[in-house]
């Protein structure tokens, strides 16, 4: 099935911006991870989300994807081309078709990478602001040891497959309407080795493989996002006949925090102040993830009011910088008065001449918006 549209998959428009894919991304990300989302086909969702973000969060992939698609120009026809089929060039064309010579890359014996992996790693909330050092294991596929990966006892070697002659293939013809045609397919007795084995290996049974735990050490970046991965290369499953090792792809869970919120680089706190605070000023002590700090906050402040802390956020991912802390003042009115504590703002009140004016202008649009629940 051919790979969708990448812009398709993060439902966003073809000349959208670096933080309207990231916010798509983060959005798809969270609904569909497997971690949260138990349905049938969340993880294969979740998959398709990730390879789409990595490609249209890079400007130089997204620019060769936006010439190319899906197809490598690098590799020709190979590489998934033709939007993933798989096809492997003229030479495989022929071969699937007429059993032609074949390329080294079906050589049964060739070196091949390991396979990717994927893990999740939870992160608290300041955790993911400040980076952390951490062990994690993997169990994942390995050469054994015992046969050197071969899959044959010790002291033994693997013989040519008798029914295929080493090739990893065997040729069956087919009569169609257009005549006899010779299709090549695996080798159902060597499973597309080439090799025979009489006497399996007691550690693999025949395989050259074995699962084993592996210990990684980690350094989790500062800034790191919840949904974003970290590659971590060479340490996913081992390669097969001496090929390199997979990668590991490495995504983070971010908690969420009770008081602080986190928009990008950026944190939003909302503070309380009393009535007098707000009327007369004052300094006050605000939490940031960096520590205490004092805030001044101006005589006659409005409820909604925003500060600016800068350089009280989050650091970039990539070393440059770190964002500001927005701070929104939320004027505290007291629920319960004593008689004093009344007369007192009455009092206020009339040598002020405080009341609503109807007449005052966008009063009576912010009513129609109220209303209406804008």
């Amino acid at each position: 099935m051919a790979k969708r549209d990448y812009y398709e998959v993060l439902g966003v428009s073809k000349g959208a911006s670096a933080d309207e894919i990231k916010k798509a991304y983060r959005k798809l990300s969270k609904q569909y991870h497997p971690d949260i989302n138990k349905e049938a086909g969340a993880d294969e969702k979740f998959k398709e989300i990730s390879e789409a973000y990595e490609v249209l969060s890079d400007a130089s992939k997204r620019a060769q994807y936006d010439q190319y698609g899906h197809v490598d120009p690098n590799q020709g026809f190979g590489g998934g081309g033709f939007g993933g089929q798989g096809f492997g060039g003229f030479e495989d064309i022929f071969d699937t078709f007429f059993g032609g010579g074949g390329s080294a890359r079906q050589d049964p014996t060739a070196p091949r990478q390991g396979s990717d992996m994927q893990y999740t790693m939870r992160l608290k909330f300041k955790e993911a602001i400040f980076g952390k050092e951490a062990e994690i294991e993997i169990p994942r596929e390995e050469s054994c040891d015992t046969c050197h990966g071969s899959g044959a006892k010790p002291g033994t070697q693997p013989e040519k497959c008798s029914h295929c002659g080493g090739k990893g293939s065997i040729n069956v013809e087919q009569n169609t309407p257009f005549g006899r045609i010779v299709n090549k397919r695996t080798c159902q007795y060597c499973n597309g080795t080439g090799k025979e084995i009489k006497e399996k290996c007691d550690t693999c049974h025949g395989s050259g493989r074995v699962t084993k735990t592996k210990k990684i050490k980690l350094k989790v970046p500062a800034g790191v996002d919840d949904g974003q991965q970290m590659r971590v290369a060479g340490e996913g499953e081992g390669g097969i006949n001496g090929g390199p090792n997979g990668d590991l792809y490495v995504v983070f869970v971010v908690a969420r925090d009770d008081f602080f919120e986190r928009e990008g680089n950026d944190i939003y706190v909302e503070v309380p102040v009393t009535f007098v605070q707000a009327a007369l000023g004052d300094e006050i002590d605000v939490p940031t993830v960096h520590g205490k700090v004092r805030l001044k906050v101006p005589a006659g402040t409005q409820t909604g009011t925003t500060f600016r802390m800068r350089n009280k956020g989050v650091p970039h991912l990539r070393g440059n910088g770190t964002g500001d802390q927005h701070v929104i003042v939320k004027v505290i009115v007291p629920k319960k008065l004593d008689d004093k504590q009344k007369d007192i703002l009455r009092e206020f009140a009339a040598t002020t001449g405080d009341k609503v004016d109807e007449n005052s202008e966008g009063f009576f649009d912010k009513m129609k918006k109220a209303f209406k629940g804008e």
